[in-house]
Formats: C-alpha cells, structure tokens, sequence
C-alpha cells in the first residue's frame, strides 16, 4: 500500500501568443500583478507551425515562455488556466483575442499544460480543464512526447524549459531540509 504524502509545490508558466508586443508587455504586467514577480522570460521566436491562430489573431505571431518566483500547488492549475482565459477576454477587439495565454507548471519530471480541450492523453482536473502532460524530462533535458505540439519540440523552447527547470531545482534546494526530505522531492539533476 502505498504511503499519501504532502506534493511538492511547482514552477508555474504562462506560454504566450501575440502579433502585437504592446500587448504581450500589458499580459504580462497583468500577470506579474497577479501571480508575482517574473524570474524568466524566453525571446520571442515566430509561431509558424500552424495557422490555427491566424484568422482571429492575424498573422506575424510570436510565442514567448514566462515563469514565475512564487511556487504554486499543482491543484490551482484549473483556476489558473480560468484566469487566463479572463485575461485573454480582456485584451480581445471585436470579440477577437489579441494574445492566447496557456497555463502550465514544470515539475522536475515533466512539463504540464492546461487546457479545455479534451483528448485521450489528457486527464481531467476541474471546471472544465484538463492538464496534459506536454514534455518528459529524461536523459537531462525535456523530450517531446508523441503529441507534443511541434513549437513545443523545438530546441528554443526544450531550452527555455530546461532553463526553467534548473531554477525551479535551485528554489526547492533553498527550501527548509526537512521538506526536501520527503520522497516528492527527489532533487536529482
């Protein structure tokens, strides 16, 4: 039988969508409000991979990572991911989103995304989200899994997400000793 344990809090991210850098700035000041203080923002690189997007928001659009100071529990994923959904309303013109904002939270194991959409590989949380485990962590970087969305294989976003990771080891290594001891937190590199 196994032993219930206490969970680890994790590394909250927000992956941003946007044609338009005056609103990326304005999210993302929102969401530094909202959740705290930013301590990683990738480079903005051009999602092209798909034109799903285009028609409401227009082409020449950039994705971009951002991660937070504060740890979250992983249980608040579902009202993250509602909140951004608000936020994208708030930007929209004409009841057309101007940035797409999709929640997640990077483990030491995995990187995890919320979502509404349900699929085979994704588990359902709570008020209508589900989470889906996007990248494995394994032979010391993130790896796409076989649904992995393709702007998510790249090499700019396995290394935003590294990044992430290794900061996210160093706050759980600055953490009391005696949190670190429990078998949630395996600290290995």
């Amino acid at each position: 039988m196994g032993t219930v344990a206490p969970v680890a809090p994790v590394k909250l991210i927000v992956a941003t969508i946007t044609a338009n850098d005056s609103v990326f700035q304005e999210t993302r000041a929102c969401l530094s409000q909202h959740f705290d203080n930013i301590d990683f923002e990738s480079n903005p690189y051009a999602f092209d991979h798909t034109d799903y997007y285009q028609k409401e928001m227009g082409g020449g659009l950039s994705r971009r990572f951002v991660s937070f100071t504060n740890l979250i529990m992983p249980e608040k994923l579902a009202d993250i991911k509602h909140f951004c959904n608000y936020l994208e309303q708030q930007f929209c013109i004409n009841n057309k989103r101007r940035v797409n904002l999709d929640p997640g939270y990077v483990t030491l194991a995995k990187l995890v995304l919320a979502t509404t959409k349900n699929q085979a590989h994704r588990i359902y949380l709570q008020q209508s989200i589900y989470a889906e485990i996007t990248l494995k962590f394994f032979n010391k970087s993130f790896q796409p899994l076989e649904w992995t969305y393709p702007d998510y294989q790249k090499t700019t976003s396995i290394n935003a997400f590294n990044q992430i990771r290794q900061s996210y080891l160093t706050q759980l290594r600055q953490e009391q000793p005696e949190k670190r001891k429990h078998p949630s937190y395996n600290l290995a590199p």
